[in-house]
């Protein structure tokens, strides 16, 4: 990253830091097919969807999840 990109990222405020951090996500989300994955993060992928299909009811919806980490702010 450029020096300049980089000091202008910075002058941002966190909540403007992290709001940059999740539209560049949503970008890479459109593309999912340009996203490689190790064998690894693979195989850690299928556990973690196994654990999902023997438990659906388990853990915290991701909306639960955003709603209180943006109360945080």
């Amino acid at each position: 990253m450029s020096t300049l990109v980089k000091t202008d990222v910075l002058s941002l405020s966190v909540s403007e830091r992290i709001q940059l951090v999740e539209d560049i996500w949503d970008t890479i989300a459109e593309v999912p097919e340009e996203v490689t994955l190790s064998d690894e993060q693979k195989a850690e992928l299928d556990r973690r969807l196994d654990a999902y299909h023997r438990n659906p009811d388990e853990g915290t919806p991701w909306g639960v999840v955003r709603d209180r980490i943006r109360s945080r702010r």
